[in-house]
C-alpha cells in the first residue's frame, strides 16, 4: 500500500517541487493551498485548503483531512516564510507573524493531526526548519528566532511520540533557490543611525546568500530518503557546508561566530 503524505504549502514553490517529486514516485499525495481553487486542473495530487495563521481554518481541514483519509503516513511540514530586518529596528507586529506562521501555525497544525496519528499508533512527521534554527546569523533574528522555536518544540515531541511509534525529524536546508526568499519579508521599522553600516553589510550578505542559493532538489532528495528511513534522524541539515555549520556550532561556536562576523567587516 502506497503512503498517504501530507505535504502543506504545496501549491508553489519547493513544496509543489515536493509534492509533484512524492507523486511521480507513487505516493499518494495530499496538498495544502490558501486558496487551492486556483490550482484546478494545474495539479495532479489533490489540494486542500489550509491557512495555518486561521485556527478555524485549520479545525475545518482536520475535520476535512479525516472523513477523507482514513490512513495518514507522513506529515511535511513546510509552509512558512521569512523576515528580514534587524533585531531592533523590527517593528513588534511583523516579529509576531513570524512566529505566529512560522512556529505557532506549524504547531497547531501538527497538534491537530495528533490524534489520528496516536490512534494509528504509527506515522511520521517531518517539519522544513532551516539552518538558522541552529545558528543566529545577523539580519535574521525573527526568522532563526522562529526556526529555533521550531527545534525545540519538535525535539521535545520526538522524545513523547516515541511510544506511539510516531517518528519525528527536521531538515535543516542552507540557502536554496524556492520562493522563500521572492517572499520574504523585509521589515520596515525605525532605522537606527547608529546601525546604518552594518545594515548595509548585512542586507548584502542576506542578498548575497539568496543569489548564490543552491538549486532545491537536495532538500526534496533528503525528504525521500526521511521517509525511506526506518529510524530517521531527528536533525537532518541539507546544503553545502550545512554539516559544518552544524559541527562548528556544537564543537566550535566561537569559531563559527567569527566567521559571521568577518562578512560584516
Amino acid at each position: 500500500m502506497n503512503k498517504t503524505i501530507l505535504i502543506t504549502g504545496a501549491s508553489s514553490g519547493f513544496g509543489l517541487m515536493l509534492a509533484n517529486d512524492l507523486h511521480k514516485k507513487g505516493f499518494n499525495v495530499i496538498g495544502t493551498s490558501r486558496e487551492p481553487e486556483k490550482y484546478n486542473g494545474k495539479i495532479a495530487f489533490k489540494l486542500l485548503s489550509l491557512d495555518i495563521d486561521d485556527d478555524n481554518s485549520i479545525n475545518s481541514f482536520a475535520e476535512q483531512l479525516l472523513k477523507e483519509t482514513k490512513q495518514l503516513d507522513v506529515l511535511v511540514n513546510n509552509a512558512g516564510f521569512m523576515v528580514t530586518g534587524l533585531a531592533e529596528e523590527t517593528p513588534m507586529d511583523v516579529a509576531r507573524k513570524q512566529f505566529e506562521t512560522n512556529f505557532w501555525g506549524t504547531v497547531k497544525v501538527t497538534n491537530a493531526l495528533l490524534p489520528l496519528f496516536r490512534k494509528q499508533k504509527s506515522g511520521q512527521i517531518i517539519t522544513v526548519s532551516s539552518i538558522v534554527g541552529l545558528i543566529g546569523p545577523p539580519n535574521l533574528s525573527y526568522y532563526s528566532a522562529s526556526k529555533h522555536a521550531v527545534e525545540g518544540y519538535f525535539k521535545s515531541l520526538r522524545s513523547e511520540l516515541n511510544q506511539f511509534n510516531i517518528k519525528v525529524s527536521v531538515v535543516e536546508p542552507v540557502w536554496f533557490k524556492t520562493n522563500l526568499g521572492h517572499n520574504a519579508i523585509a521589515s520596515k521599522g525605525n532605522n537606527i543611525a547608529e546601525y546604518d553600516a552594518l545594515r548595509k553589510k548585512a542586507d548584502a550578505a542576506t542578498q548575497k546568500g539568496l543569489n548564490e542559493a543552491q538549486s532545491p532538489e537536495a532538500v526534496v532528495n533528503a525528504i525521500t530518503k526521511l521517509i525511506d528511513t526506518k529510524q530517521p534522524k531527528f536533525s537532518n541539515p541539507v546544503g553545502k557546508m550545512s554539516g559544518m555549520i552544524a559541527f562548528l556550532q556544537k564543537f566550535a561556536p566561537k569559531m563559527l561566530e567569527n566567521t559571521m562576523l568577518k562578512e560584516l567587516k
